[in-house]
């Protein structure tokens, strides 16, 4: 079977919970630039801007969503039935941009900016602060000042026996002196 068969029968069969993450939208310029991610998950109350299809350029809140449609239906994009009735017309999660997130879920927002939602921050090795580098190399001095005491400590025997080891041969040296005379 070719690979786009089996890809489409994967989307076609896919679980619920892998269809809902298949409804991610691209990033603004501006929130690409802020959060450091291309894409999110759309979710109702997000401002998006539709880039394909017949709305172009449409700007609008996201009023539905349709995991099995994967798509979204956004407010002020309607169409009319032969009767006079409107109806919403949902558009594909990937011919949209997100503008502007929903910041009710403080879940969502702490992991897209890369926290944790438990904790203050997370750390990444990729992406340290100065403060952290700072904490670090103190942290690392420390270790060394250790090591740094402990290597004095053992100089500072050596010299104890090397000064105990001296006086004990000048104390013999004399003696030797005064039997040569």
């Amino acid at each position: 079977m070719k690979p786009s068969k089996m890809r489409n029968k994967m989307i076609y069969l896919a679980t619920y919970q892998t269809r809902s993450k298949q409804l991610g939208s691209a990033l603004s310029k501006d929130l690409h630039k802020k959060y450091g991610k291309r894409s999110i998950r759309v979710v109702e109350g997000d401002s998006v801007k539709i880039v394909r299809g017949e709305f172009k350029g449409v700007d609008g809140k996201v009023s539905k969503i349709s995991i099995q449609k994967s798509s979204l239906a956004i407010e002020g994009v309607k169409k009319e039935k032969s009767k006079g009735e409107k109806f919403d017309v949902y558009i594909h999660s990937s011919n949209v941009i997100v503008t502007s997130l929903n910041s009710d879920d403080k879940w969502r927002i702490s992991k897209l900016e890369g926290k944790k939602p438990a904790s203050k921050s997370k750390t990444t090795p990729s992406k340290e602060t100065e403060e952290e580098k700072t904490k670090k190399v103190g942290y690392d001095e420390k270790k060394s000042s250790n090591n740094e005491t402990e290597v004095e400590k053992i100089k500072e025997k050596e010299d104890e026996k090397k000064e105990i080891s001296n006086k004990e041969t000048k104390e013999e040296k004399p003696q030797e002196i005064e039997d040569e005379k």
